[in-house]
Order: structure tokens, then sequence, then C-alpha cells
């Protein structure tokens, strides 16, 4: 005979008192999308607040996952509790996951401390599935010390993993090519801690003076482009360019570029530490709160559309006959819009 479905209250307590059972349900109904997801989640948002939420992204081959296993080998001798969730690439028609993340931390299936979940993208761009902060949420208010977020590491992923966890890693390793230079500016600024892993093998300083030379050409461009230098961009750009003088690089922040071997467990304490310095000096609840509001509202609103094909056909008619561009057909529902939200709440 099958089990009662739980109420929101059962579920809830459940998960306040990390019962495996009801963590597992509870992380499936948000991942799901379940109609009574919502009031799970806005039971558990108030007692959460406790977690330190670390994203690991990085290009294919990198040693991310077995990175993560130390990460939680490591914090587990320092009797943290850790979750992981990792997100795995998924078919936008099908939604399945590739499990080769439990596989490759199986090691720790058997330790109550440890929870470990593999989670689909299902289509959604920005690498992390549209469900991973709310499920964070979930393990949050279970009480687990630290959650691992592990992506998978092609695409804009690194871009969102920043917004949903407190400290993020890049992670490379040496003797991947080009993958070093390849990486975007835009990386460089939201990863808070730079990881070469696989240290033993040739390479390895290179590539940690490579993450060093592009954070001080970053600056560098950064200064130059402010207002109060553009008299001086030349010269700043010139000294940018110079990186293979002797002189040291000169950065913009402090940010910590690491050496690791994963896979024997060397510099994981040091990585942990670093992590903890940066979650205690560089806070900031709000640009998180913000996050996931837009993401909220955008997935919310996408959702309404796809939903309401009686408003939204005319419209995708009219562009496709090219009666109307799509700003000119988009502006009556973003005119309702804001008026009912002035309306609503603003003074």
């Amino acid at each position: 005979m099958p089990r009662p479905t739980p109420t929101v209250e059962d579920l809830t307590q459940g998960v306040l008192a990390r019962n495996t059972r009801a963590v597992g349900r509870a992380l499936r109904w948000v991942d799901d999308r379940l109609p009574q997801a919502d009031a799970l989640l806005n039971a558990l948002h108030p007692l959460g607040g406790h977690t330190h939420v670390i994203g690991v992204t990085g290009p294919p081959g990198a040693g991310k996952s077995t990175l993560v296993s130390a990460l939680v080998h490591q914090y587990r001798a320092q009797e943290k509790t850790v979750a992981v969730l990792a997100v795995d690439p998924s078919s936008p028609y099908t939604g399945g996951a590739v499990l080769g993340d439990r596989i490759r931390m199986q090691k720790h299936f058997l330790d109550r401390g440890v929870l470990i979940r593999s989670i689909a993208t299902r289509g959604h761009l920005g690498g992390l599935s549209i469900s991973a902060a709310d499920m964070v949420t979930v393990l949050d208010a279970a009480g687990f010390d630290v959650v691992i977020l592990e992506t998978v590491g092609v695409g804009q992923d690194e871009l969102d993993i920043s917004r949903v966890a407190h400290t993020t890693l890049l992670v490379v390793a040496p003797g991947l090519g080009d993958d070093v230079q390849a990486i975007k500016a835009g990386i460089l600024e939201i990863a808070d801690i730079f990881v070469v892993n696989k240290a033993d093998r040739p390479g390895a300083d290179a590539a940690v003076v490579n993450l060093q030379q592009m954070m001080a050409l970053e600056a560098a461009v950064k200064k130059s482009n402010a207002p109060e230098n553009n008299g001086d961009h030349h010269a700043h750009h010139h000294h940018a360019h110079g990186h293979h003088s002797a002189s040291p690089p000169i950065t913009e922040t402090n940010k910590p570029v690491l050496k690791t071997i994963a896979i024997k467990g060397e510099g994981m304490a040091e990585l942990c530490a670093a992590c903890t310095e940066h979650t205690r000096h560089t806070a900031d609840p709000r640009a998180r709160a913000r996050h996931l509001l837009h993401s909220l509202a955008h997935e919310r609103l996408e959702n309404w559309l796809h939903a309401h094909p009686q408003t939204t056909g005319p419209l995708i008619e009219a562009i496709t006959q090219r009666t109307q561009s799509p700003r000119q057909a988009l502006e009556p529902l973003w005119q309702a819009l804001r008026k009912w939200v002035s309306q609503r709440f603003e003074p």
C-alpha cells in the first residue's frame, strides 16, 4: 500500500530534523516544480540563512568532480555536514541527467553527514537548473553547513552560479591547451578563488602566472576606462600588455590563486580556509536576494506566456507576418504590466 503524501507541515518538520527521506522528497518537490513546493519553500525560507554555498565551475577536464569530492572529505574532517548538487548537462526535451558525478563521489554515500544529488539543467540557458537556488533553500533549512554546487562547466553557467553561490571557485588545470587564456573577462569577475588543479603536471606554475596576468590586465583595462583616467588609456593599455616583464602583476582585488592536487587531497585545507576567509569578509546577501527575485519573476512570466496561447498567439502571428516588430507586439502587454505594478506597489 503506497504511503500517503505528506503535508507541507510534515515535510517542513522532516527537513528541519534532516530526515533523509523528508529531505529527498522536498528536493524532488522543488526540482519537479510541484504546486505544493511554493508553500514548502515559503515555510523553509525563514529557517535558513546559515549555510555556506560554494560554486565550482571550470572547463571540462579540470577535475571539478574530483575536487568537489576532496572538498567534501576536507569539510567532513572538520565535522561539518555537506550537501552536493551536481548540475549535469541534460536534453531540453527529456530533461534527463548524466549521473556521472554520483559515480565519482560514491565513497561518500554511506556518510550520513553528506548528501549528494545530481540535477538536470533541463534546457535552462543559465547552466544551473532553475530550481537549484530553491534546492539550496531546502538544504539550508536542513542544517547543512556547506552546500557545494558543481556546474557543467560549459556555456553561461559560470555567470549563473555566481549569483546563487556565496563563494565561486573557477577550476582550471595545466595541459588543457589554451583554456586559461580562453577564459572570458566576465568569468574573471565572478570568480572569487582560482584553483589550478592537477598541479603536479607540467605547466602548473605557468597557469598560475597566466591567471595573475589576466587579472592584472583586467584591472588595467578597467582603470583606463574609468572616466577620470580617459586621458591615460594608452599608458595603461601598454603597461597591461607588458606582462612579460619581471615586475609582479598588478591586481585590482586580492583574489587567491591556489594550486591543488585533488586526487591526492593536497591543497584542500588551504582551499577550505580561503573559502571561509572569503565569505567572512565579502558576503553580500542583498545581491543574492536580488538575483533570486529576478530569476523567479522571469520564470513565472515565461510560464504564464506559455500557458496563455490565446494572448501570445496573435502577437506571434503578427511578428511572423511582419505586420509588427517583436517590440511593437510586446508593447501592449508591457504597458498593461507596468500599469498594474504602478497601481499596486508604487505610491
